[in-house]
């Protein structure tokens, strides 16, 4: 278990890597070098919408990925997913900016970012399934919680190499080339990932289903007509942890370097801190949700969302690095909270046959509204006087709906994988 959880848990660490490294770079760079016609406020929004292009793929990728995960095991997604989101982020870091190509820069980023999205769509349900489904009835929240720890150590990674460039580098040199190397890196690392996947074995669920002759014709087709209501509840359920992340690391950036004048440097160290106490938190909350169950957890960092939303703006627009970091922490608090958990939660709510799609399409569904929509809404709304109380707002908003949707899903604490939930199975599902 401890060598399948490392692996699921290095997979993911590379692949968001990938995906976090084009959102810090949106924040900090791309807006002047590939939309340099506009404002700095349109500038930044153009970015952040070229971001926001892989959160709507990747509900995509999960369909996709998620198809071949049902159809025809969990172990072709986890090395199909790796080798499109590598090679699309060594891709980014290779586009001429505008003043080289002219609108081909911009169009090709939006290219790049959308088959980003599709990769990284594949990649979370393939890796949390290769831990829980190998997992025992009584410790799959633990063990999920081993792939929800690659996120964190991916920005970590991804921030930390921005961070160290923008540091050691002068400003020229890291608006000419600099930012492109944590991209190139990206080679790297998938290489890496998919020599470390290479000997992974398919999990017990898939097998089983297999030889019984039990595998999902068109996995698809299935969750729309048997769980749609279920799909939807858990994207809106998960929104507001995308919303929080997503505001903190990549919102908050921008923010505090061109409204507050805080540094690049200060603003990325009080990030990482707060991510890195996130990170170490994560198996502890997974672990928790075996003891207590998953539904109570979610119900709790949701609701500590809903009171710190607007907390959170106040001490960042403070501009001091000791109080923006205890925002930014508790806020995470809140996030781990949840997203520790949902890894085995969501496989847990839905029957072997269609897990694969079904956990990743209400995963992946959540990082529209959340991941996508958040940066954007949010520097549309800080614009204008200080604090930004309509990013609170908008933040606490969130989160009540994410707050109601857990209240309308079952707990799931300790029933077998090896069948689907009674409680939203079949017609059941409907009433949920």
């Amino acid at each position: 278990m401890l060598r399948l959880a490392t692996a699921s848990l290095a997979g993911t660490a590379i692949e968001f890597y990938d995906f976090f490294v084009y959102g810090t770079a949106a924040a900090l760079v791309l807006g002047p070098l590939f939309f340099p016609s506009f404002s700095p406020l349109a500038g930044t929004l153009a970015a952040f919408a070229t971001f926001g292009v892989g959160f709507f793929a990747r509900p995509l990728g999960s369909v996709l990925f998620g198809h071949v995960g049902d159809r025809y095991g969990r172990r072709p997604v986890l090395f199909g997913s790796l080798v499109l989101t590598g090679a699309a982020t060594v891709a980014v870091g290779c586009v001429p900016t505008y003043d080289a190509i002219g609108a081909a820069a911009p169009l090709s980023l939006v290219a790049l970012r959308f088959l980003q999205g599709i990769g990284l769509g594949g990649e979370w349900g393939g890796a949390v399934l290769l831990a829980t489904e190998h997992a025992p009835a009584g410790r799959r929240g633990l063990w999920g919680g081993f792939p929800q720890m690659g996120p964190p150590l991916g920005f970590l990674l991804a921030n930390g190499m921005m961070l160290l460039l923008s540091a050691t580098l002068t400003e020229a040199q890291f608006h000419d080339w600099g930012w492109r190397v944590p991209f190139w890196a990206a080679g790297l690392l998938a290489a890496g990932g998919l020599l470390l996947r290479s000997s992974l074995a398919e999990t017990p669920q898939f097998r089983e289903l297999s030889e019984a002759g039990r595998r999902a014709g068109a996995p698809v087709a299935e969750v729309l007509r048997d769980h749609w209501r279920l799909v939807l509840l858990t994207a809106g359920a998960l929104a507001a942890g995308y919303a929080i992340f997503y505001s903190v690391s990549t919102w908050a950036l921008a923010y505090g370097t061109e409204r507050i004048g805080v540094s690049a440097t200060v603003m990325l160290a009080c990030v990482m801190v707060a991510v890195a106490v996130k990170g170490a938190l994560t198996p502890v909350a997974a672990w928790l949700s075996d003891r207590v169950g998953r539904r109570p957890m979610c119900l709790a960092g949701s609701a500590l969302a809903v009171v710190w939303m607007f907390p959170l703006v106040a001490l960042l627009d403070t501009g001091e690095p000791v109080l923006m970091f205890l925002g930014f922490l508790v806020a995470l608090i809140a996030f781990v909270t949840v997203f520790a958990v949902i890894a085995s939660y969501l496989p847990e709510l839905y029957a072997p046959r269609v897990r694969c799609t079904g956990a990743a399409v209400g995963y992946n569904l959540a990082g529209v509204l959340g991941g996508a929509v958040t940066p954007i809404v949010a520097t549309a709304l800080s614009e204008g006087s200080r604090p930004p109380w309509g990013v609170a707002a908008w933040l606490t908003a969130v989160a009540l709906l994410s707050l109601g949707c857990f209240a309308a899903l079952p707990e799931t604490r300790p029933p077998s994988l090896t069948g689907p939930v009674p409680e939203v199975s079949g017609e059941d599902a409907a009433r949920v």
